[in-house]
């Protein structure tokens, strides 16, 4: 299980004036600069077995929200606590980047090796035996369906399996939790639906898969919770039936544009449901 625990992460960025043109101190000849929350006082906790998604516009704060949760970045307040299988927060700094499995949105893998060969090489940063590394990646290659390109170099690769390469570089270790920013983006029919058939099979095995996405039916169909959030802040928590039955629509696209529509009213949270 992993919780973030009232969550905020500050910035600054320069100020503009109504025609989009960057401020100046007049006296300095600098940039005039304000600070922002780009993640705002964010609390959830995401289970075992449980596939949470992350949906929110650009400049929403998702990618934020889960680089702190991978341990990417400090929050400026709050905590992330990651649980062991006994209930028990890991405090070890060795222990959480073993539990954890993080895709960002634009990885970089090295394109001269081929999958098998980066597979391989991580598995022995991880001091995984070679053996045991080999049976582990015939089966992540079985699992994310790589077994007629795992042996090309990255650099020949589609974009779809180029990310399918990348999600394996994150299964190498066996984490509990897997952490993906946008891991559809981008893709085909088909490569999106192996990586999220490969989710949900991870969901069947009891890990816990937080994934970010702007692909609202997606979220509807793949997700046990969602967490909507906007300018940082979220604006509402719950199942996919609970948020649009309290918003009286029939899908999560419809849904959001009706929360974003009352964002002047007190955002909306079914935490107390669950």
């Amino acid at each position: 299980m992993i919780e973030a625990v009232h969550l905020k992460k500050e910035f600054s960025r320069p100020v503009k004036d109504s025609n989009g043109n960057i401020k100046k101190n007049s006296f300095f000849n600098k940039k005039t600069k304000e600070n922002f929350y780009a993640v705002n006082d964010i609390s959830f906790k995401a289970k075992e077995g449980e596939i949470l998604g992350i949906l929110g516009p650009n400049g929403a704060g998702k990618t934020t929200l889960l680089r702190m949760l991978g341990e990417l970045m400090s929050p400026t307040e709050g905590e992330v606590r990651i649980y062991d299988k006994d209930g028990n927060v890991i405090t070890d700094s060795v222990e959480i980047k073993k539990t954890l499995g993080y895709l960002s949105n634009n990885t970089a893998l090295y394109g001269r090796l081929s999958a098998r060969e980066m597979f391989m090489l991580f598995g022995e940063i991880y001091n995984i035996p070679k053996e045991e590394n080999e049976k582990r990646a015939e089966e992540v290659f079985r699992l994310l369906q790589m077994e007629d390109f795992c042996d090309k170099r990255i650099e020949k690769l589609s974009t779809g399996q180029k990310q399918r390469a990348s999600i394996s570089r994150c299964l190498i270790h066996n984490p509990e939790i897997y952490i993906f920013d946008e891991p559809t983006l981008g893709l085909d029919i088909l490569a999106s639906e192996s990586i999220i058939e490969f989710m949900k099979q991870e969901k069947e095995k009891g890990k816990t898969v937080l994934y970010s996405t702007h692909y609202m039916e997606e979220a509807q169909y793949l997700c046990d919770r969602i967490l909507m959030i906007y300018e940082g802040k979220k604006l509402a928590f719950g199942t996919p039936k609970q948020l649009m039955e309290i918003t009286e629509s029939e899908n999560l696209r419809e849904t959001f544009k009706k929360l974003i529509s009352d964002i002047g009213e007190e955002r909306v949270t079914t935490e107390g449901m669950l």
